[in-house]
């Protein structure tokens, strides 16, 4: 199947790709205005719940997604189920336009220039202790994961020869360890506090990639990816909305948005990067060589975050309370 990303032969830019830019650059608007608007919709005490609730739901669709969209498919076509994909995205405008929160402008102070409140936003980010190299070492992660599963998919179904349906089986158990993940964050976060938890569940979720990297064809393929899935998305979604009620947290009101768009930025494009290095690695090495340096990717920026001063990060960090109405 030829990419969306792509151009006639041309030369001419695809309407495909203006479509998919254009879609890119309106979820990262609104993933930026996601994450900042929670904080004005949940109590800052339950906040951590709050995201945790956003991971799980997310888990569960992006589990049954697929599913639903191979049903659509089937019975009705390809570019019917785009359609009914297109018609979910309208509701789902029309339910969060029916949210009634209070939702104040920017103050009207002196007109500043776009680059000014750019580069104040990555210099917060950036310069905060501890903010930093949360936000570095989540850069990291996203590129090392996203070559792991990026290969993976062509190494099970070549190299594992577990099929198509087991596949879609692996995914089903990442969703179940992220619903797991999202219910103990909270528990988790109250017992160990922000820095541990993150130090803590950002190296499970490294080390948790070695039983697919040393996975081997037969009766323990199935189980050793389906354990790798379940237990990186579940240490993910325990680690995930502390470090999201944290960075909120630290982050004064009017850089929140800022912020967010920063950290989401970097870490979008990291994931552009990662994947076509994980291609190019297993094309031009190995399949399992790709996910070798997936794995020891993940592993150093975990025990780079485990050693950095993200282990004094504690809860009662509030630079700025959260303002709810």
């Amino acid at each position: 199947m030829r990419s969306p990303c792509c151009t006639h032969w041309t030369g001419s830019t695809s309407p495909h790709c203006v479509s998919v830019f254009a879609f890119g650059v309106l979820c990262l608007f609104f993933e930026a205005a996601n994450q900042f608007y929670v904080p004005r919709l949940v109590p800052s005490e339950l906040l951590n719940a709050g995201y945790a609730r956003l991971e799980q739901a997310n888990a569960v669709s992006g589990s049954t997604g697929p599913l639903i969209a191979g049903v659509l498919i089937r019975f009705i076509g390809a570019p019917l189920a785009v359609l009914v994909d297109a018609v979910t995205y309208l509701v789902s405008g029309m339910l969060l336009a029916s949210v009634r929160a209070h939702d104040p402008l920017p103050g009207r102070g002196a007109r500043r220039s776009l680059g000014s409140e750019l580069i104040e936003g990555v210099a917060w980010v950036y310069r905060l202790r501890t903010l930093a190299c949360i936000a570095l070492t989540s850069h990291a992660m996203l590129l090392f994961n996203t070559i792991v599963s990026t290969v993976f998919v062509v190494f099970a179904l070549h190299e594992l020869k577990i099929g198509d349906f087991v596949l879609g089986i692996t995914y089903a158990c990442a969703g179940a360890g992220a619903v797991l993940g999202g219910a103990l964050s909270g528990r988790v976060v109250k017992r160990l506090d922000v820095g541990a938890t993150l130090i803590v569940f950002r190296v499970l979720a490294a080390v948790a990639w070695l039983p697919i990297v040393v996975a081997q064809r037969g009766p323990w393929a199935l189980p050793s990816v389906c354990l790798a899935f379940f237990v990186v998305s579940m240490a993910i979604t325990v680690e995930s909305p502390v470090e999201m009620s944290y960075r909120q947290a630290v982050t004064p009101d009017r850089l929140r948005g800022r912020m967010n768009a920063t950290i989401r930025s970097f870490n979008w494009g990291m994931v552009a990067v990662g994947a076509p290095l994980g291609g190019l690695l297993a094309d031009q090495v190995s399949y399992r060589f790709a996910l070798w340096v997936g794995l020891c990717g993940a592993v150093i920026q975990a025990l780079v975050l485990a050693i950095s001063r993200t282990r004094d990060a504690r809860a009662a960090d509030d630079i700025e309370p959260v303002t709810t109405v």
